[in-house]
């Protein structure tokens, strides 16, 4: 029997019991798209933190302060003391000690009202120097930054997130020119920042008023030279780790402290996203080891059967065996019926995934990127699947000796 007529009688078999092969196909079908969704959440978690972290700035190293303690005892968490000053900042954006630095920016971060009118919105009051936009990566969708000198003199000037100002200001009138209270000092707004679409320690990139460092003093009634955080740009991605030496070798000298006992703490966007996909990844792997529970009770399903399918076709197959059909042709015949019931049911899981994939992100806001790589390797275990359960009962239909065969009822 040629291939050709092997597998047009497998299909004919397949056929013949609809509804059986059906349900056979069903826990490949459900284990397939599964495991299919299962990667591509994981991978689509993976690239959503991916593009947020981006978005935050690129080639970029946050430097902040350590933890204190206090007299009890109580030791707060890292970021808790005031240990990086704006002569670390400027220490850092030397190009004789950091070379590898591209642009600095120290800033400083505390909440207060902002009052417009009748409206009013509390928010982060964000005070940093004129290379913030560029270190973040931030644009403007109207106006512009504050200036060098409007920084020198601590102008009145303010630049708000999207959000900010769409809590601040409605209708069509432009927040650019209008004044806002903070604190009881009128500030006039320059810019509006475009939307990020991300966050940074649990506070929205969206929802900020940024001033010059020295406005921001002034609005706190702060006299100490003391910054919350400093953003750090390097040159380039190559740069980043020679960047990060040269901070930490420098912010160690200035301080007097070991790296071991070091006051400050340094993180990147590489480390950060690290963190995250490692995260991500163990729970995808444990979503589809789950989801493979369901290929191998599919896998089951499709020996149980094909086992059925070898008993009752008893009597076929001692008539095929008397009229010369040799053991390697029988148990070709099973196993390629059971080779269309896991290839059919990858196939079919495959569609399911693939639609699934597009109705799913529109309903839990939660992308889904499919591989093709994934979707090509599922469709291959399916086969595997179908041919390896399908090994036992194609064998068993070929030791049957057509005596026994042709007697049974």
């Amino acid at each position: 029997m040629s291939w050709v007529e092997t597998l047009r009688s497998a299909l004919d078999a397949v056929r013949a019991h609809r509804m059986r092969s059906i349900l056979t196909m069903l826990g490949i079908v459900i284990g397939i798209s599964s495991v299919i969704l299962t990667v591509g959440f994981g991978q689509g978690a993976q690239d959503k933190v991916k593009d947020q972290i981006s978005a935050l700035g690129s080639n970029l190293l946050i430097v902040s302060p350590g933890s204190t303690t206090s007299t009890t005892g109580v030791r707060g968490g890292f970021g808790s003391a005031s240990t990086l000053t704006l002569q670390d900042a400027e220490a850092i954006g030397d190009a004789t000690v950091a070379p590898d630095v591209e642009r600095v920016a120290p800033q400083t971060s505390s909440s207060a009202e902002l009052v417009n009118g009748t409206t009013n919105w509390t928010t982060s009051v964000v005070g940093t120097t004129t290379s913030w936009p560029q270190v973040r990566k931030r644009t403007l969708t109207a106006g512009r930054f504050f200036s060098a000198s409007e920084a020198a003199q601590g102008a009145n000037v303010v630049v708000l997130g999207a959000d900010t100002a769409s809590e601040l200001f409605s209708g069509p009138v432009s927040p650019v020119g209008q004044t806002v209270s903070v604190d009881g000092a009128q500030l006039t707004v320059i810019g509006v920042l475009a939307s990020s679409g991300s966050s940074s320690s649990g506070t929205s990139e969206d929802d900020q008023a940024v001033v010059p460092l020295s406005t921001a003093k002034r609005l706190t009634g702060s006299t100490n030279a003391s910054v919350s955080t400093i953003y750090v740009e390097a040159r380039d991605g190559s740069s980043l780790s020679a960047a990060y030496q040269e901070i930490e070798g420098l912010l160690t000298n200035l301080h007097g402290v070991s790296t071991t006992s070091a006051d400050f703490s340094i993180a990147s966007q590489q480390s950060l996203v690290a963190t995250a996909n490692s995260t991500n990844k163990t729970l995808t792997v444990l979503l589809a080891g789950i989801a493979g529970i369901s290929l191998l009770v599919g896998g089951i399903g499709v020996m149980n059967i094909m086992l059925v399918s070898v008993t009752e076709r008893i009597r076929e197959i001692g008539l095929r065996k008397a009229l010369g059909a040799a053991p390697r042709v029988i148990r070709r015949q099973f196993l390629v019926e059971a080779s269309l019931l896991g290839l059919a049911g990858g196939v079919v899981g495959v569609i399911i995934a693939v639609v699934g994939a597009e109705v799913l992100p529109r309903l839990i806001d939660q992308p889904v990127s499919l591989s093709l790589l994934a979707t090509a390797g599922a469709i291959g275990t399916s086969l595997v699947l179908g041919i390896g359960f399908g090994v036992y009962p194609a064998s068993r239909a070929a030791r049957l000796t057509p005596i026994d065969a042709l007697r049974s009822e």
